[in-house]
């Protein structure tokens, strides 16, 4: 029997470069471009095990979850490691950066990610970049959740190395990821004798076998239907425009934010200040007494397709994400998660105001 998704004739390497390319616009960037064929979590941990060492003395900017597993890596690849952690309710700033600069000036290597989907706060990279150019230091940016929904510019931010994925704000598949490779981040893998080769963490091999190569033969079979979806998804963003995409995740985000205020409760926003929130996903603190998996678990029976998901580890308890990204950073699909909040939260017998809350979000996405 025949299938849309079987029997496809392969992809080409003159497709798969072209795919790479619309990737670039995305990113308005002249550096190298590359996709990896795995969820982003291949090229973030190829980058730093590839580009960081014994001798390297790395910046690691904890604001949420991955910021700690980063600093795990790079520990791991040898590097001395200094953790720069502010609280996950705020944004790290770039005069923190250069205070970290000042105390260890031996600093060349910076690692930080750009929005934290887990806690909901976004980082000022644009002017932390600024500072990690004054140190010239290797600038290491994980834009996987931002991308899409705020303005991600490795060129313009002087980011070296940029891994992003499709699966959140841009509303693509998972299996496939990216990174913007600068020149002097590719002088420092070819550098390291620790950097993976002959490996599927091995950056140096696709430069090699591929880029070098002039982008003729693929090195090895791609993830076909992924590309596929990563190229129609490019195509998609193009044809709305980004800057209408991600018009989409600030109006989210605003409504998010303020319906959730207005609903009362005792729903806080979990980051404190606007500005230091993601337009991807909003965070909210639950009322004490209350536990966010019990609430989420509660508002999800009355929808199990809404953007809801409680914090995860030990922010299960206080937390609640409302994840506006992608397909869901629409006008519904906030109402709709701030209708089946109030609902689970009334059942707890705590005040709600539903239709202050609607209102709220209605004016704030205008």
């Amino acid at each position: 029997m025949s299938h849309p998704f079987l029997d496809l004739p392969p992809l080409s390497a003159e497709r798969f470069a072209a795919i790479e390319d619309g990737v670039a616009r995305l990113l308005d960037t002249r550096q190298d471009v590359l996709i990896t064929q795995g969820e982003a979590l291949l090229p973030l941990e190829g980058a730093i095990r590839a580009a960081a060492g014994p001798g390297t003395v790395a910046l690691n900017v904890i604001t949420g979850p991955y910021g700690q597993t980063f600093g795990d890596w790079l520990r791991d690849a040898g590097a001395t490691v200094h953790d720069l952690a502010v609280p996950f309710h705020t944004a790290v700033t770039a005069g923190q950066i250069r205070e970290a600069f000042a105390e260890h000036p031996e600093i060349d290597f910076v690692s930080l990610v750009h929005a934290e989907a887990a806690t909901g706060n976004t980082n000022p990279v644009a002017e932390i970049g600024e500072a990690v150019r004054e140190q010239g230091a290797l600038f290491y940016l994980d834009a996987v959740a931002s991308v899409g929904a705020e303005p991600v510019l490795p060129d313009a931010w002087g980011v070296d190395l940029c891994v992003i994925g499709a699966q959140k704000a841009m509303g693509g598949p998972a299996g496939v990821s990216a990174i913007s490779v600068s020149e002097r981040a590719w002088a420092r893998m070819a550098a390291n004798p620790g950097a993976p080769r002959r490996s599927y963490l091995s950056l140096l091999d696709w430069k090699e076998r591929w880029i070098d190569a002039g982008r003729k033969a693929l090195p090895h079979a791609p993830a076909q239907l992924e590309m596929l979806a990563l190229q129609a998804c490019l195509e998609r963003i193009e044809s709305e425009g980004l800057e209408t995409v991600m018009a989409r995740h600030r109006g989210a985000a605003r409504a998010a934010r303020a319906g959730a205020v207005a609903l009362g409760g005792g729903l806080e926003p979990y980051v404190y200040e606007e500005r230091d929130a993601a337009p991807v996903a909003t965070t909210l603190r639950v009322p004490s007494g209350a536990v966010a998996s019990q609430v989420v678990a509660r508002a999800l029976a009355s929808d199990p397709a809404l953007p809801l998901a409680a914090g995860g580890g030990a922010l299960a308890k206080e937390m609640i994400r409302v994840n506006h990204y992608g397909r869901d950073a629409t006008p519904g699909a906030v109402q709709g998660s701030l209708a089946a909040l109030g609902a689970a939260l009334a059942e707890q017998g705590l005040t709600v105001d539903p239709a202050a809350a609607r209102r709220a979000a209605e004016d704030a996405w205008r």
